[in-house]
């Protein structure tokens, strides 16, 4: 299993999302700091969920880092965050 299906899986479980895509970026940033041969170190998540309603963009984002708080100290370099509720653009 790839790190965006780890990314994709462990997000699904914790918000149930109605919309869910992430995006390995790593190719893009060739050469810049935390690549690595073979990629999988940037990624972007644009997630839509009921569970960010009333919430700030920040604490969305705060969320979503704390359910990936592993990947993040380990194998993830970077990783850009689109968190919406229902409704939201």
């Amino acid at each position: 299993m790839g790190m965006a299906d780890t990314i994709h899986r462990k997000l699904s479980e914790a918000f149930a999302p109605a919309e869910l895509v992430v995006t390995d970026d790593s190719a893009r940033h060739e050469g810049h700091a935390g690549h690595r041969p073979g990629g999988e170190t940037h990624f972007s998540v644009r997630i839509v969920s009921p569970a960010f309603a009333g919430l700030s963009r920040v604490e969305r984002q705060r969320r979503v880092y704390a359910v990936l708080a592993d990947e993040l100290k380990t194998q993830v370099h970077a990783l850009a965050v689109t968190a919406n509720a229902p409704g939201e653009s």
